[in-house]
């Protein structure tokens, strides 16, 4: 007896790797959507630093080859990229510090940089393409959020990009004014250096005191 194997099986054969292309930007155009914007993050995770968002538009006519998932990337070729991205599109880029972190949470901080990057664009964005589950609240325009967005939309792609390089680079530059955590080499992540570092001078104003282990959580013991 044959067998067929159900449409929502396993697939048998391996796909290629998914890359980012301009179908959602074109959709909402043919919709009366244009430009479109597309708005990414870098730094949700770490213990120390700024989350940073871009917003960008991308020109159809002369969009850089080789966007991508900022993650998917080496350095070098981010650095390419950034350089590329900000000489043939329309970009903003906006963060949000630890103390604002601390202030609200790490999601609200993020979705705030996301706004105020698309904001921030020279040319009014129509219509907002954001990587994630969220679309930020108080964007100007209409906006839709795409799950793995910065792996299928090109827009959300080049801003992935912009977001980590430019966060990166603020580590850098922070590790000048803190050389006792070594944020250049892990741009604040928990590593087993970093870590090991806020146990040996404790931390210090880029912190994020509302993330473990800086944060110290109240133990109320009982009464006898």
């Amino acid at each position: 007896m044959t067998r067929r194997t159900p449409p929502d099986s396993p697939r048998l054969f391996e796909e290629g790797p998914i890359v980012p292309d301009f179908t959602l930007e074109l959709s909402a155009r043919k919709a009366g959507h244009w430009p479109v914007a597309g708005t990414d993050e870098a730094g949700r995770g770490p213990l120390a630093g700024p989350v940073v968002a871009a917003a960008v538009i991308l020109d159809p006519d002369n969009i850089p080859e080789g966007l991508n998932d900022s993650k998917q990337l080496s350095a070098a070729r981010r650095e390419e990229l950034f350089d590329t991205i900000i000489a043939t599109a329309i970009v903003s880029i906006a963060s949000s510090s630890a103390g604002r972190i601390d202030a609200t949470d790490i999601r609200k901080a993020s979705l705030d940089a996301m706004r105020r990057a698309v904001c921030g664009l020279a040319i009014p964005a129509s219509f907002v393409l954001t990587d994630g589950l969220d679309v930020p609240p108080g964007l100007p325009c209409p906006g839709k959020a795409v799950v793995k967005g910065d792996s299928r939309s090109l827009s959300i792609a080049a801003a992935s990009i912009l977001a980590k390089v430019t966060r990166d680079r603020m580590m850098v530059r922070a590790g000048l004014v803190f050389p006792a955590y070594g944020f250049a080499a892990h741009a604040g992540y928990a590593t087993a250096v970093h870590r090991s570092s806020i146990e040996r001078v404790g931390p210090c104003r880029l912190h994020r005191m509302s993330f473990r282990p800086m944060r110290k959580d109240e133990v109320v013991e009982d009464l006898p």
